[in-house]
């Protein structure tokens, strides 16, 4: 039985690529239905030059490729280091993702209830949205990327 914790975990080593690139430390895994990762991605905004670069993004390009198809089947679940942007969201709600696991809120631009509610309107898909796997752990990359930015700036 796999839980939501050890694809947290991947999701998380994600983020750290991304902070070890001086990207925000986002991650993204999807699993399919029989628990295998079908995508996987890290913020990569900057180092592409690319403002849709965001980690979920990625993740689902790897996952449409993988199925050959821009739908995700029952059953598939995406595990994210942060709450998804209004961008993301919408991407995911028209793959027809069926799970969003979440580590951690985002207040400023989170579209799952962290700033928005966008996932909750009523639309045509629906998907069922967990909040708070390992979210300590997902916080604290996100705080130590951006502390030690300050103090780069500070400099």
């Amino acid at each position: 039985m796999y839980s939501n914790q050890l694809f947290m975990r991947i999701a998380l080593q994600n983020a750290k690529k991304a902070f070890e690139h001086g990207e925000v430390p986002v991650g993204a895994v999807i699993v399919g239905p029989n628990n295998e990762i079908v995508g996987q991605g890290f913020n990569q905004v900057i180092s592409k030059a690319d403002s849709t670069a965001h980690a979920e993004i990625i993740a689902l390009r790897e996952a449409n490729k993988f199925y050959k198809n821009y739908r995700l089947p029952k059953g598939s679940s995406l595990y994210v280091t942060l709450e998804p942007c209004i961008m993301c969201l919408g991407a995911l709600l028209h793959a027809r993702l069926e799970n969003l696991i979440i580590g951690t809120r985002d207040y400023k631009t989170g579209a799952c209830g962290g700033k928005l509610s966008i996932h909750s309107s009523d639309l045509n898909h629906h998907m069922n949205t967990s909040v708070g796997v390992m979210a300590e752990e997902c916080s604290e990359i996100l705080k130590k990327f951006f502390r030690e930015r300050r103090i780069v700036k500070d400099i």
